[in-house]
């Protein structure tokens, strides 16, 4: 009896675990509690799937067993679902595997009414795979929906909520830098060269930060010196190279002075490639085991700075010295390129320009470059009127300049004619014929220089940075001031050499060779020579 008893209970075991009791055969008074549990097993199923989708168990339903069409079992199909099996004696079904035995459930707090809403409509079993798919969704952080990006808005500058009181701060800080770079140019030469070195190490120091990393410099004692024994020894070449002659003329008149500067020019170049050898020697010594990779980057970094930054705004030294003209409006138009862009695009900015600078327009840029056409045209007028502006520097000393103009600032007529209707109201105009050259400085400041802001702009986008530093408040750091600054400086260089500085021999050219090349003794005597020279001819 006790083993019948035991096979009637395991069917009973078998048949609930599949899911095919037959009301029919098992009808009782616990339909409604059979019911029960089974929507709540199903609405356990659907909570867990609205956690998420990957933790969702997978649910297998067994195929029905078998029945046949004569038995009543067929005939009743839409009856109620059997009753529960007695407490104690189900069994864990055999196609879900093993299951751990599970603590009883603890109360719940009250679920929102869409997510019960679900559940009922779950409980009847006719959920379709697709809305089962649909509350399995769930939205991941980096999915953003096209009502977000249009509630936030454009990125032009025109479309900006607080573009009032960024325009005060930019305003505010660009009145103290035209301050201050106007005092530094009444000062004289000397005094804006040492506000080019100071610029250049401020951005040295911006873009060494960049790939700096804590961790590793503490395992590197003395590798960030390492950095800047090569910037200085950049500087000291580039700079001899550029100042050799200026610097001879200011000590000239020490005896000893002058020899031991003539000394340091010739033998300049051989100076700094030792220095940097030893810097290179000093690079090979400190590599350790664990920053290999490290250390190469930023021995490869700092000489693309070298290269990229200081040898570019080096340019700016030599513009300088040849007049304070060739770096004073260059400088300037790319100043005033760059309010202009800002204000058209405050006021009139519509169509995005480059995807670099989301809140650059066409409407700033293409403003931007008639007004610094325009302003070339007409400061190389004022400016080339006052001979501290226009006379080279051949020392170092400070002090204003008086020199005879050269022919490019000397004032030419041009008479007008048929050129102008009959009611304008001159006839004829004075221009110089530098300002013919400023035109083409103009051009190249509103349509090339703000490519060095572009070239900026996705360089700070590689390092998901928006600006180089914060020393100026409203711009960012000095390098966001001079991408544009040290690419116009290149060229306004390279264009003085070209097509403004006489290719012929001169004296200057002459003595600078002299003084570079011979010694004390030598130059004696080349003077000695010369003189005999001009006495003989004096007689013939």
């Amino acid at each position: 009896m006790g083993s019948s008893n035991g096979k009637w209970w395991y069917c009973l075991d078998v048949l609930w675990s599949l899911n095919c009791f037959h009301p029919f055969l098992f009808h009782s008074p616990h339909t409604e509690l059979c019911s029960g549990i089974k929507a709540a097993k199903q609405s356990k199923q659907l909570g867990s799937t609205i956690i998420t989708k990957s933790q969702a168990p997978q649910r297998h339903n067994s195929p029905p067993l078998p029945v046949s069409p004569r038995s009543p079992v067929a005939s009743s199909a839409s009856l109620s679902p059997p009753p529960p099996p007695p407490p104690g004696r189900v069994r864990v079904p055999a196609s879900s595997g093993p299951r751990r035995p599970t603590a009883p459930p603890s109360p719940r707090a009250p679920l929102p009414d869409s997510v019960a809403a679900m559940q009922k409509d779950t409980s009847s079993g006719d959920v379709s795979p697709s809305h089962v798919a649909r509350v399995r969704h769930r939205r991941r952080p980096n999915e953003i929906t096209t009502d977000g990006n249009r509630a936030n808005g454009p990125a032009l500058l025109v479309s900006d909520q607080n573009k009032y009181k960024s325009m005060l701060i930019r305003t505010y800080s660009t009145l103290w830098m035209m301050g201050g770079f106007v005092f530094v140019i009444y000062m004289g030469h000397l005094y804006v060269w040492a506000m080019v070195v100071v610029i250049q190490i401020f951005m040295a120091t911006e873009l060494f930060n960049l790939l700096r990393k804590s961790s590793e410099e503490k395992q590197l004692p003395g590798f960030r010196l390492l950095n800047w024994h090569f910037f200085f020894t950049a500087m000291l070449f580039t700079y001899g190279r550029f100042l050799s002659r200026e610097l001879v003329n200011t000590v000239s008149s020490d005896h000893l002075l002058y020899k031991l500067v003539s000394g340091l020019i010739k033998y300049q170049m051989f100076i700094c490639y030792f220095l940097y050898t030893a810097g290179f020697v000093w690079f090979i010594l400190t590599l350790k085991k664990k920053t290999y990779n490290y250390q190469f980057k930023q021995y490869a970094w700092t000489h693309m700075i070298l290269l990229t930054v200081f040898a570019q705004s080096s340019f700016t030294v030599a513009n300088i010295f040849e007049g304070m003209f060739w770096f004073l409006l260059p400088a300037s138009l790319i100043v005033i390129n760059d309010i202009a862009a800002y204000l058209f695009g405050f006021f009139l900015g519509r169509t995005p320009l480059i995807k670099l600078s989301p809140k650059k327009t066409w409407e700033g840029f293409i403003g931007a470059s008639v007004t610094t056409i325009i302003s070339a045209f007409l400061l190389a007028n004022v400016m080339g009127r006052f001979p501290c502006l226009t006379c080279p520097r051949k020392d170092l000393s400070t002090g204003w300049l008086h020199c005879d103009p050269a022919p490019m600032f000397k004032p030419e007529h041009y008479i007008l004619g048929d050129w102008v209707p009959q009611w304008f109201p001159w006839k004829e105009v004075f221009l110089l014929p530098v300002q013919w050259h400023a035109l083409a400085l103009g051009l190249f400041a509103s349509i090339i220089a703000p490519f060095g802001g572009f070239f900026a702009s996705g360089f700070k986008r590689a390092f998901k940075i928006k600006d180089f530093g914060d020393s100026i408040p409203g711009h960012g750091g000095i390098t966001d001031r001079m991408d544009c600054q040290m690419v116009m400086a290149v060229f306004a260089y390279i264009y003085h050499q070209s097509f403004i500085s006489p290719h012929n021999f001169s004296v200057d050219a002459i003595l600078d060779q002299i003084i570079r090349n011979l010694t004390y003794e030598e130059q004696k005597s080349l003077y000695q020579q010369l003189g005999d020279i001009i006495h003989a001819r004096q007689f013939m």
